[in-house]
């Protein structure tokens, strides 16, 4: 290369240089930062993991409120963290499509794929997708059929105890007074979204997707938070819609449209030492289609001490649930547990109010709870299933151990009597 091409490559590099810095300087006089400007590339192959991760810095310690915008296009992200504190109220603004990179191997030390983490006053909007790329990695994923299975896990210890989780989709770690609105996750790994040590914590207009048999796609788990909404979403996944793990308090869940999926959960508790109680869950004015579940709470037998109380289940609708109403102190997957000995879980003070529609199993209603420790103020109110199935003839059927309910208004079927 003759020394006037050099010359001509040097002019080019600092023309793309200085013009990365101007647009870097416009948004800063907007608080608008774009991660065009700081490089990001549209074509969903050159990873833009850098690029995401510099605009945010700039955006989170601007002096007043700031946005990182991803316009639309489709953005290869290897995996990025997104942290406060930041210096102001501060909102990331997706309109366009982040993609996960395939398969399972680059992702085996993180604990999820994108993270927001240690914020307040924070917005994600935008009408965007996050897809997870999941079809590339539910092959490698036994574990739904086999409980030795061999995965990219994450082992966390604490003073307290050890669990193990799968690799997150997106995750949302202490987040405080902030709103999640009007964005998608398509095709999880496996969990679309956890929600831990969050308080004040509005999800609304959540779209979540993946087929009703790809394994340990859960839509959302919340875990050790507080004060979290989920209204007006659509969430069909091939696991729980909802869940809620350990230490999950205040807990709302409107307007939601369940299914396919296995409904939405409270647990499985006691499995680990310390678990944090879970206080607080309505479950109000929202719709099951075909879930293999529609409410459920359920705990391992042979269990650690631990309290599941206050929970809601209102205005419901079951189109063609397998198991609409559960509660499951003898859960037990893959037979891994001493069945025999009772759950040390107490559950007390739930309702089931106003629930109807169609049930796929004769067995509408199922309340196994713990020999040790019966279920306390149990209320069952104006149910109304019916039997749709086509296995067995007669109406639905409900079974009861272990609970002495409060039994309001009609009762089809007849329950626990």
């Amino acid at each position: 290369m003759d020394y006037s091409s050099c010359s001509q490559l040097l002019v080019l590099a600092i023309l793309v240089l200085f013009t990365l810095a101007q647009n870097i300087i416009n948004a800063a006089s907007n608080g608008v930062f774009n991660v065009i400007d700081f490089g990001a590339m549209a074509d969903g192959i050159r990873d833009n993991s850098k690029a995401f991760e510099n605009a945010w810095r700039e955006a989170c310690n601007w002096n007043t409120y700031s946005t990182v915008l991803v316009p639309p296009g489709k953005y290869f992200v290897t995996s990025a963290v997104f942290k406060g504190p930041c210096k102001a109220p501060i909102s990331f603004q997706l309109q366009g499509l982040i993609l996960a990179p395939p398969g399972l191997s680059k992702l085996a030390d993180k604990e999820s794929w994108i993270t927001f983490e240690s914020l307040r006053s924070f917005t994600l909007t935008g009408g965007g997708t996050f897809h997870g790329q999941g079809r590339t990695a539910w092959p490698e994923n036994q574990c739904h059929k086999n409980s030795n299975c061999q995965l990219p896990i994450v082992i966390l210890a604490t003073l307290s105890y050890l669990f193990i989780y799968y690799i997150y989709s997106i995750r949302f770690n202490k987040l405080n007074d902030s709103t999640i609105t009007g964005v998608q996750s398509v095709d999880s790994k496996f969990f679309h979204i956890n929600i831990l040590g969050c308080y004040n914590l509005k999800l609304n207009k959540i779209n979540i997707s993946a087929p009703d048999d790809s394994p340990n796609t859960d839509g959302i788990h919340i875990g050790r938070s507080n004060g979290i909404e989920i209204s007006n979403s659509i969430i069909a996944t091939g696991d729980d819609c909802v869940s809620l793990g350990d230490g999950s308090q205040n807990v709302l869940v409107s307007d939601v449209s369940c299914g396919p999926g296995h409904g939405i959960s409270v647990g499985s508790l006691g499995k680990y030492k310390k678990e944090e109680d879970v206080v607080g869950l309505t479950v109000i004015n929202c719709t099951f289609t075909g879930t293999s579940n529609g409410v459920r709470i359920k705990t391992w037998p042979d269990s650690e001490d631990g309290k599941a109380s206050n929970f809601t289940f209102e205005d419901l609708f079951m189109n063609n649930v397998e198991n609409p109403i559960v509660i499951d102190q003898e859960y037990c997957p893959h037979n891994q547990c001493n069945i025999k000995v009772p759950s040390r879980v107490k559950i007390s003070n739930v309702r089931f109010r106003n629930i109807r529609g169609t049930s796929l199993t004769k067995e509408a209603v199922r309340i196994v709870c713990s020999k040790e420790i019966p279920c306390q103020n149990v209320e069952i109110g104006d149910i109304n299933l019916v039997y749709n199935g086509i296995d067995d003839k007669g109406p639905a059927i409900s079974s009861c151990s272990n609970v002495k309910p409060t039994l309001v208004g009609k009762q089809i079927p007849a329950t626990c009597v």
